[in-house]
């Protein structure tokens, strides 16, 4: 009997090819959007997934209360682990710290020196390994980090640096230049669905012999990479706990960082905490989760919205087959389960054609989104689930109810033509379903037009201060290097296509800064606020083209000798003039040899993203804190290779043994909003996906318009008709109902984005000019969908037509 049926839905399938086609084509992009939207959040959702006791890890971490508000660091002061196993034993502790720096292979006799430069490499104690799960290929994981001066690497990085990975162990690597590390331990490649992306792991007590010594005892200074984790014992819990870190907190913070608490974080939640963020800068959070479930089941829906729009509005076709059936003897479950099979068998075939359009796309994917889905996805017993669970849903939400319909004809009224194709409850199930999926397409291209508002908001705003044509390099940390600024300066101005250099903690607007408290004007007490502190020789005000308000530039020294200041720190101070703050003392960290007075006040300029306000800025020429080389170009040059390959040649002969790399300063800016980017792109793809849905659905109801009113039409024609006329005709409704869809999904729109835009300090506003623009969008495709059809109805000859029975 099925087989019966099977044959008998392919037979029809094939009898009314064009619908099948519109059927096929609508579902199979529908599932391979909602395909590719579950590849992600399974993907998203099973991050650090493979360590067994990942509901008993966490990470402690720093939250700050401060005159600004609340501030969460997911960084610890570096002494935190071991006193946290000194104060409560049976809690196993574990400091892991990670830097950005160079790894270098020892020249041995004439070869020349291997530099590779990591963008990763990870101090950390040997209790790590004791509580999260990693593969070690080769060496023991209760010893391998036991000793200073050692280091465990990844397959891959081992390949990388030694060819065989096999042979690595008890080979030399050298970081900072100076510290020889000894292999002593290989892991299996860390999965991409992981926070910790180990590549290089160095053995905690090799810190004392590098530039992070003088932090190793600081139970106040927090850095960002530094991160505590921690197990609980089986019989305590994280709220409790909790109470215990205030009085631990108390017990060890120093008095300027008294107000700085920690707390715990579950494993499970990290990943989705950008408050935080994690080692990899990429959080992605529960609600984007949410949103892009939300999105696919739209999708899907929007296109079983098409099926059940077709089929039902076939109905009159196929009314003399259900007559002719039920005379026969068939039974309207057995009509049920014969229309059920044709759905079923358009939905196979979607699938199918929705995997391999998945495959197709998941390398632009994967290279938008920056993650690594398998291709062999069809291997993971989650996602053939998933599709199996998807062919019957879809089967049944779009077949349900044209099988109910179609069976339910009587069969005297079927055999006689009675059944007539603009029934008023099939026609205002249609207009409901049309106008449901217009205002979920609508509710996407809201979105997409927002978004992209935003983000052209962000390329055209002005940051105060000139971000273009203009390099960052960084210096390394030694002192040998620092000595050798001024005469790479000198070098750098010399060649052509270079205006100026400058040397800086960092640039004028970056994702690394530090912040403190300072005295000002010879008060005995800190600010009440912490301030961004600047570290930049004299040269930087011209380079970034910064504005004085009032004051003058630092003189230029490798020293403190006088501050400059933004508009934000004086407000903060409760100065109105900004000449009245000239001169005034700042003293910072208590040091006499850090007292200056204030010699300038620039405007304000964005030192971040702009989702965050301008805090109060200080800056002050220090050389041993440079960390940058600001590189500023001839604007528009024709040389820009040229000048490249020169700063290239001049950094390697300053700094021989650290490894080359420069960015592009408004590139750095732009990858503030990477995220929101991503964002972006994927809203224009599900907007446009949603919108082709929808316009295949009006085409494929158009068509079969233009069959069952072809004698209307003729008539219309004889009796004097113009072509727009008929145009009009077949226009008129589909413009009223998405006109309705738009008077729906205006209000949810809006209130989503403008949620969506809370998130940023200076942003748009939703005016009317989105809201224009996506109804005349919508409109404009529908006519344009409808328009060939309906011309081509317009245009047929009316004898012919009038003979068409």
């Amino acid at each position: 009997m099925i087989k019966n049926y099977l044959k008998t839905a392919w037979r029809s399938l094939i009898r009314n090819k064009s619908y099948t086609a519109i059927n096929v084509t609508g579902l199979a992009v529908g599932i391979a959007a909602c395909l590719l939207i579950f590849l992600v959040v399974r993907f998203e959702t099973s991050f650090d997934n493979f360590h067994k006791n990942k509901d008993r890890i966490y990470r402690l971490v720093t939250i700050s209360k401060t005159p600004q508000g609340i501030s969460c660091l997911a960084g610890v002061p570096m002494p935190t682990a071991p006193e946290l196993r000194t104060d409560y034993p049976k809690i196993m502790a574990a400091s892991v710290l990670k830097t950005d720096n160079e790894i270098s292979l020892p020249e041995t006799g004439s070869k020349t020196l291997k530099k590779f430069d990591e963008d990763g490499i990870f101090f950390i104690e040997p209790q790590f390994f004791k509580m999260f799960d990693y593969q070690w290929l080769l060496g023991d994981k209760n010893t391998a980090l036991n000793e200073p001066n050692t280091v465990v690497l990844t397959q891959s990085a081992a390949e990388k640096y030694f060819g065989d990975w096999r042979d690595a162990v008890g080979k030399t690597l050298t970081y900072e230049n100076n510290v020889n590390l000894k292999v002593t331990g290989i892991l299996e490649n860390i999965p991409a669905n992981t926070d910790i992306d180990l590549r290089v792991v160095v053995s905690y007590s090799t810190l004392p012999y590098t530039n992070f010594k003088n932090a190793l005892s600081d139970a106040g200074g927090i850095m960002g990479t530094h991160y505590c984790f921690m197990v609980l014992p089986d019989n305590a819990t994280a709220s409790n706990f909790n109470n215990n870190l205030a009085a631990f907190a108390k017990k060890y913070k120093t008095a300027n960082h008294a107000n700085d608490g920690l707390v715990l974080q579950s494993l499970n939640e990290m990943h989705y905490d950008s408050r935080f963020g994690v080692f990899t800068g990429k959080t992605f959070s529960k609600e984007l989760i949410k949103a892009l479930s939300l999105i696919g089941l739209f999708l899907l829906v929007i296109a079983c919205v098409n099926f059940i729009n077709i089929a039902t509005a076939q109905a009159v076709n196929r009314s003399k087959e259900v007559g002719i059936r039920k005379v026969l003897g068939s039974s309207r479950k057995r009509l049920v389960l014969q229309f059920i099979s044709e759905t079923f068998m358009v939905t196979v075939f979607a699938v199918a054609i929705a995997i391999c359009l998945s495959s197709l796309a998941l390398p632009f994917l994967n290279q938008l989104l920056d993650i690594k889905l398998s291709q062999a996805f069809l291997s993971d017993q989650a996602v053939i689930l998933f599709l199996t669970g998807l062919i019957f849903g879809v089967t049944f939400l779009s077949g349900f109810y044209p099988a109910i319909v179609l069976s339910g004809f009587n069969p005297i009224a079927a055999l006689r033509n009675k059944i007539a194709a603009n029934n008023s409850k099939g026609i205002s199930l249609r207009r409901g379903l049309v106008v449901f999926q217009f205002c979920l397409a609508q509710v996407l291209l809201i979105g997409m037009l927002v978004i992209v508002s935003q983000m052209n908001f962000f390329k055209n705003y002005s940051l105060g201060f000139d971000k273009d044509s203009v390099v960052n390099l960084p210096i390394p940390g030694d002192s040998i290097s620092h000595a050798r600024l001024n005469a790479l300066q000198n070098e750098l101005l010399q060649q052509p296509g270079i205006k100026s250099v400058s040397f800086s903690l960092s640039s004028p607007s970056d994702d690394f800064y530090t912040n403190n408290y300072f005295k000002y004007n010879n008060s005995s007490k800190n600010t009440d606020f912490l301030t961004n502190f600047e570290w930049a020789d004299a040269s930087y005000f011209k380079l970034y083209n910064l504005k004085f308000i009032a004051g003058h530039p630092y003189e230029n020294s490798d020293a403190i000798h006088g501050y400059v200041v933004n508009e934000t720190l004086l407000k903060k101070l409760g100065v109105n003039d900004p000449k009245d703050a000239l001169g005034k003392n700042i003293i910072i960290w208590n040091d006499k040899t850090k007292l200056a007075p204030i010699v300038g006040v620039v405007k304000d300029f964005n030192v971040s993203s702009l989702r965050e306000e301008i805090p109060p800025v200080l800056l002050a020429s220090w050389k041993d804190a440079y960390e940058t080389i600001n590189i500023k170009l001839v604007p528009g040059s024709d040389h820009l290779k040229q000048s490249l390959t020169s700063i290239e040649r001049l950094w390697n002969d300053a700094f021989p043994k650290d490894v080359y790399q420069y960015q592009f300063l408004d590139k750095k800016i732009e990858n503030f909003y990477k995220s929101e980017d991503q964002l972006s792109t994927l809203y224009k793809i599900f907007a446009g996906i949603a919108i082709f849905i929808s316009c295949l659905g009006l085409y494929g109801l158009v068509s079969f318009m233009a069959v069952q009113r072809t004698k209307e039409v003729g008539i219309r024609k004889t009796l004097g008709a113009s072509v727009s006329h008929i145009v009009y005709l077949f226009s008129k409704e589909f413009t009223v109902l998405i006109s309705v869809a738009f008077a729906i999904s205006t209000p949810i729109g809006w209130y989503l984005m403008a949620k969506w835009l809370e998130a940023f300090t200076y942003r748009i506003s939703v005016g009317p000019g989105i809201f224009i623009v996506a109804i005349a969008s919508s409109i404009i495709i529908a006519w344009l969908t409808v328009g060939y059809k309906a011309i081509s109805a317009a245009l047929a000859n009316p004898v012919t037509s009038l003979k068409t029975e």
